[in-house]
């Protein structure tokens, strides 16, 4: 008995007789989000609790990130027999309250002695009795005052929104192309909202893109992580196949090439992954290779299906997915990707695949693509422990 944390779920709710794998994958994140908190995690009638948490407001903003918790309250946890205990609890809480407030009850104990309306009548009487500088307010009050009558009494007064979505890694596996931009992010949260495990695939073109933008990169998978837990970002030496691009290929094609490239690399990680997916950050329109021909044209190089969670978003509006996320300041740094490297003048905007093809004609498509993959560096990014290997 004592102070803890009250988390509630929501779209789970509407699962039927797997709602347990659900909620036990919900459970199993929520601990390794909070694994540095030494803190006790536990389902009990519709609610997870955590308690003896190291610093329990951390433990609560790290909860209000996990995928598939639609809110956390800081409560008090109390026997349920004895109902003066509570209503004194109830005036302790509210100490220092202004305005006005209502009393909210749910019993969801049947058996307890007193329905959710007399509670809320009485306790509501025994506060402004004691309190007369409040007033009552049951539409919009400044303070709602809860009480979950349960395996035991749950007081509390505040109600911190969480990200909601789906448990990681109870939709599948998806394969996002990462890029130091502000889309790509945003469309890898997104996705993984949904229940979505991601893992990162970055391409380098050293030395057109330095350390400093690979660390960008890096930091932005870790921010991703901070929502889906531990993320496996493959770098892939990219120079080669940009500079043979640049050399041999028509220039107003190189942009679309280069796609075609990632695309092909990407598909070829995600099998050997176990992805289902490609997720990108591509917006119709937004730049001369996302028009909608040029998309076309690079997933029918895949045999997977590519998701962009972003097709119908303009730019402010992505932008402001990033600023929520904490995605944009990072993405902001001037450090550019290999998608400003060897930019055309005058791109194709409405491509034909036999002009593409024939462009591409002159490169060793495979032994680059090979190449690059061999290549690889593979990066273990998790915010949750803060270790990186």
């Amino acid at each position: 008995m004592g102070p803890l944390l009250l988390i509630r779920y929501g779209e789970i709710f509407l699962k039927g007789l797997n709602r347990p794998y659900f909620l036990k994958a919900l459970q199993q994140n929520i601990k390794l989000a909070i694994a540095d908190e030494g803190a006790r995690v536990w389902l009990s009638d519709s609610r997870f609790y955590i308690s003896g948490a190291a610093d329990i407001n951390a433990c609560a903003l790290k909860a209000a990130k996990v995928f598939g918790v639609h809110s956390v309250s800081h409560a008090f946890e109390m026997a349920k027999d004895d109902y003066q205990a509570i209503c004194d609890k109830a005036l302790e809480l509210m100490r220092g309250k202004t305005g006005t407030f209502k009393v909210q009850a749910r019993r969801s104990d049947k058996a307890f002695f007193k329905d959710s309306p007399q509670i809320n009548a009485e306790l509501g009487e025994h506060v402004l009795k004691r309190m007369p500088h409040l007033s009552v307010d049951v539409r919009h009050p400044d303070t709602i005052l809860s009480v979950e009558i349960r395996d035991h009494c749950y007081l509390y007064t505040d109600v911190i929104p969480a990200v909601g979505g789906m448990p990681s890694g109870t939709n599948g596996r998806a394969t996002l192309l990462l890029s130091g931009g502000i889309d790509s992010p945003v469309a890898g949260y997104l996705i993984a909202k949904r229940g979505v495990k991601i893992n990162c695939v970055y391409y380098h073109s050293y030395p057109f893109t330095g350390d400093r933008v690979r660390e960008k990169v890096i930091n932005l998978a870790g921010k991703l992580s901070e929502y889906s837990g531990e993320v496996q970002l493959s770098v892939i030496p990219f120079t080669r196949i940009q500079t043979q691009i640049h050399e041999k290929c028509a220039e107003a094609y190189t942009t679309l090439i280069m796609r075609r490239f990632m695309m092909r690399i990407a598909a070829a990680l995600a099998v050997k992954n176990n992805a289902q997916a490609l997720v990108t950050g591509e917006s119709i329109g937004q730049v001369a290779s996302q028009t909608m021909e040029a998309l076309v044209l690079t997933d029918a190089l895949v045999p997977m299906p590519v998701f962009r969670p972003l097709i119908g978003l303009d730019k402010q509006e992505i932008i402001n997915y990033a600023q929520k996320i904490g995605t944009f300041d990072i993405s902001s740094l001037p450090y550019q990707d290999c998608c400003t490297v060897f930019t055309p003048r005058h791109p194709v905007t409405h491509p034909q695949k036999d002009h593409v093809e024939l462009a591409e004609r002159v490169l060793d498509t495979q032994s680059l693509i090979d190449d690059a993959i061999e290549g690889l560096e593979v990066i273990t990014v998790n915010a949750y422990t803060k270790e990186d290997a």
